[in-house]
């Protein structure tokens, strides 16, 4: 029997006083008084228990608002963009500077209830991984190649590199097929327009290093001279370039989004429109 039951009964049937029975169950008084008042209107129905939602909620973010924020994640879903809750809190801050806006936690709430994340729960946290950053603009670049198929099903190669500090896409260039004079020839192309980095990160490609071959391999001979330290990420562990892969991602969905294209001659400007947008327009938490 709940307690708001036992309440009534000994004021109703036993005849009890109220302050007497407030006193007996240890409850306020002005609670007695008005647990015995909607009893005596509603009947059974007032023993039931009652939410204590309230009823109005000043802070709650708009529905126009709310409007807004769904807007946003399809918009820039549909342009193959990063659309994540912090994300879409620096669009709406440039949208409306001068007016408060909600936190990323709000954004999140507001996207999960509108159907637009998938919890998952057994997902790792973000917080258990290691994290590593160089602590200086030039301090230290990731490349990588990945490959990317023609309206013809022709598969070409891109080969992007990061600055591990800002993650300035230094540069995002496409070709048939990477050889060794072509990753130096890229690697000069972006130098020449950012500096040479103090040392530069990569996986174990073959274009990338010689040493399974018991060799040195162009890349490693140039980095060498110029005095550049080269180092290359753990056998079969990706996540040490992790900054780099995780660009292939962004731009995949990038280009995924976008019309066809049926050459090298046609895939570069859309690499070059990305990397504009990459590095001047979308967020960077890096770089603020």
């Amino acid at each position: 029997m709940s307690l708001a039951r036992l309440v009534v009964t000994a004021v109703k049937v036993e005849g009890r006083t109220k302050a007497e029975v407030a006193r007996s169950y240890g409850v306020s008084p002005r609670w007695v008084y008005e647990l015995c008042r909607r009893f005596d209107a509603e009947g059974e129905a007032a023993l039931e228990p009652r939410s204590r939602r309230p009823r109005s909620s000043p802070h709650r973010t708009s529905e126009a608002l709310e409007d807004e924020i769904v807007e946003l994640r399809k918009d820039l879903m549909d342009l193959g963009l990063d659309a994540g809750a912090q994300t879409i809190g620096v669009h709406l801050r440039r949208r409306h500077p001068d007016v408060s806006l909600p936190s990323t936690a709000t954004i999140w709430r507001i996207l999960t209830r509108r159907g637009f994340v998938t919890p998952q729960p057994h997902k790792r946290p973000c917080s258990s991984f290691i994290r590593f950053q160089a602590d200086m603009p030039n301090e230290r670049w990731q490349a990588d190649i990945t490959h990317w198929k023609l309206t013809d099903g022709t598969k070409v190669e891109i080969l992007n590199v990061i600055d591990d500090h800002s993650r300035f896409l230094v540069a995002s260039v496409a070709s048939s097929i990477f050889k060794a004079a072509d990753v130096v020839a890229s690697f000069h192309e972006a130098a020449s327009a950012h500096g040479f980095p103090a040392s530069l990160l990569t996986d174990n490609g073959a274009v990338f290093t010689a040493i399974p071959r018991k060799g040195t391999c162009a890349i490693e001979l140039e980095t060498a001279a110029l005095g550049i330290r080269y180092l290359h990420s753990r056998p079969y562990h990706p996540q040490t370039c992790g900054k780099v892969e995780r660009v292939h991602q962004t731009l995949k969905r990038w280009l995924a989004k976008h019309p066809p294209v049926a050459s090298i001659e046609e895939l570069q400007p859309e690499l070059d429109r990305f990397r504009t947008y990459y590095n001047e327009v979308r967020p960077h938490r890096a770089i603020d």
